[in-house]
């Protein structure tokens, strides 16, 4: 019995929209003819993809590998299609692109105008995600490329490094250390530093900064966002770092946090654009990649 894409697809709306109903709806099928593919795709795997019974179809052990492994021969059918097109080396079609939270809301607005207008046969479909949770996700195919903060380990990645960004301490505005015009490490001797959570780089580098200072790192108050961290400094719970993106669109002069850049700019983060290896877009991704540096220049 042959593996169809027909019955890789219909597995995959199956897991989207967790009910055959839906499921069916989703790849425009009658839902016999789809309960039909999924018993084809079940008798070629020899078990059952999904549990039966009660409002939800649940996905079995088996069908959340299988669906992990449907989301990578479709990623890269799309990609041979995309090839077969001649759109491999230009910025048309769909691109699913996967960023962090602490990117996002601050390059892509720009990054989308400059598409709409240089690229308008282009589509781009954004979800943001945790940083390790936007790896897997590029990883089974459900992203084409991601947009993260560096360093990734995966062989089986490429990582186009993008540019390195500024990292800012923003304090309270009565805070004593917004009278200096430049942060030195011994300058936060004993304060205490606001983080994110631990899924995020940034967490790491908050907590390699205060132990170099003979800071801490004030682990009560870990913050889900950007806004987050920079609205508890405001209200003096602590210091906090912030990128230079976040902090060009957001930061104005007379708010309740101030910045202030670190001595030498030594403290910074490293952004970059990561795809599957070998995948068959990798033209246009480095095309992508160009026009987010000059949209972060």
């Amino acid at each position: 019995m042959q593996l169809t894409l027909r019955q890789l697809r219909c597995l995959i709306a199956l897991a989207d929209h967790g009910s055959f109903t839906r499921g069916a709806a989703a790849v425009e099928v009658s839902q016999p003819s789809f309960s039909q593919q999924i018993q084809l795709l079940e008798t070629h795997l020899r078990g059952r993809v999904v549990e039966r019974g009660g409002g939800r179809a649940i996905l079995t052990p088996l069908g959340r590998d299988a669906v992990a492994g449907a989301r990578r021969v479709l990623a890269e059918v799309a990609a041979f299609e995309a090839l077969a097109d001649g759109r491999d080396d230009s910025l048309s079609g769909t691109i699913r692109l996967g960023v962090s939270p602490t990117l996002g809301p601050y390059i892509l607005p720009q990054l989308v105008a400059r598409l709409h207008a240089t690229s308008p046969d282009l589509r781009v479909h954004v979800r943001e995600g945790l940083p390790s949770v936007l790896v897997e996700l590029l990883a089974d195919g459900s992203h084409d490329v991601i947009l993260v903060q560096l360093p990734i380990e995966d062989r089986g990645l490429h990582v186009e490094r993008l540019f390195r960004e500024q990292l800012y301490l923003a304090m309270a505005a009565d805070d004593p250390l917004c009278r200096r015009e430049q942060i030195a490490a011994s300058d936060l001797a004993g304060r205490g530093l606001l983080t994110l959570q631990p899924q995020y780089r940034m967490s790491d580098q908050v907590a390699a900064l205060a132990a170099q200072a003979g800071a801490h790192v004030l682990r009560d108050y870990e913050g889900t966002s950007l806004d987050a961290i920079r609205q508890m400094a405001g209200m003096g719970m602590g210091l906090a770092l912030l990128p230079h993106l976040y902090v060009r669109q957001e930061i104005r002069d007379g708010d309740d946090v101030v910045v202030r850049p670190f001595t030498g700019g030594r403290h910074y983060r490293e952004i970059g654009l990561v795809w599957r290896a070998g995948a068959g877009r990798t033209p246009a991704f480095l095309a992508l990649a160009d026009l987010l540096r000059e949209v972060a220049r």
